[in-house]
């Protein structure tokens, strides 16, 4: 009756809101992204950011009218994604605070940022495992938009994770306007996942310390000229850190070594009741037969030989 007495539909007034929704989300992309320039370009101008940047949709008035309105011109920042408003914007609880992580696959936490190449702005995503600091998912895109950015990243991790019960991880993020868009919810509900969202950027150290490490131990030793050409190199970079580089919490293993090593020997076993006990699989039992049996004959020799 109301849509009747107002002479418009039901269908161009969700038009309307999808619209609104979709200028919220890339305003909050925005000023996550600006966050990060003022961070590593203190003094940087918003009429220079917006050149770097180029977003789709927003022009260079706005897009000035718009830093300046959440204090972004400046060096103190705000970010507008921080708190639940009446935008509609959803929060969910930190799951992290006081949580032990003992194996893979508990805690994955994901992170977006920037990288310039040739004075415009692309955007790569990261998703570790907070056990192993490996990076199960990534993605590098010219746009922030949530299936340019996250989606993309977390169907590269189940991939990564391929049969295997991802039932209940925590995906962790620092509430940027990706991780709390529909898409995206739709998508971890589907999967099974707890949310989890920090206020503060410390709560999300491991994967913003990703971010760093890929950008500056890497792609900035790299001549990257082209997007075609960064999407490669942050390919290469991200499996040389998998597979080779040493990390000082890992004790000095790579991800992917120390991923075996805890891994390789147990397997994880739910009883009923939801107890977890801890297994050693069949194959591990074998191989450790094997050693077993093959020290004994070592020791029997000595001894004969001793004799």
């Amino acid at each position: 009756m109301l849509y009747k007495a107002l002479n418009i539909s039901k269908q161009a007034v969700h038009q309307h809101q999808s619209v609104i929704d979709r200028k919220m989300e890339e305003l909050c992309y925005v000023a996550m992204i600006v966050e990060q320039v003022r961070a590593d370009h203190p003094t940087m101008g918003v009429r220079d950011i917006y050149y770097m940047m180029r977003p789709e949709g927003i022009g260079r008035d706005r897009f000035e009218r718009y830093c300046q309105e959440l204090g972004l011109s400046s060096v103190r920042t705000v970010n507008p994604c921080r708190t639940t408003d009446s935008s509609g914007v959803i929060r969910f609880p930190n799951l992290l605070e006081g949580l032990a992580i003992t194996k893979v696959n508990t805690v994955w936490q994901s992170d977006i940022t920037y990288f310039e190449v040739n004075g415009k702005f692309y955007y790569i995503t990261f998703i570790i495992d907070a056990f192993s600091r490996m990076i199960v998912g990534h993605s590098v895109s010219k746009r922030l938009f949530t299936e340019d950015t996250v989606i993309p990243a977390l169907e590269m991790a189940v991939r990564f994770r391929k049969g295997v019960n991802l039932a209940g991880l925590i995906f962790h993020s620092d509430g940027g306007g990706q991780y709390y868009s529909k898409k995206f919810l739709e998508l971890t509900e589907t999967l099974h996942f707890r949310n989890s969202m920090c206020l503060y950027s410390w709560e999300n150290g491991k994967a913003e310390r990703i971010n760093g490490v890929i950008k500056n131990n890497y792609l900035e030793h790299r001549n990257i000229n082209s997007y075609e050409e960064l999407v490669m190199e942050v390919d290469r970079s991200v499996a040389l850190y998998n597979n080779e580089k040493p990390h000082i919490k890992l004790h000095r293993m790579s991800p992917a070594r120390y991923e075996k090593k805890f891994t390789f020997a147990e397997s994880d076993f739910t009883a009923p009741g939801g107890r977890e006990i801890r297994l050693c699989s069949q194959k591990s039992r074998i191989e450790m037969q094997k050693k077993i049996n093959k020290k004994a004959i070592t020791n029997k020799r000595q001894t004969v030989n001793l004799i």
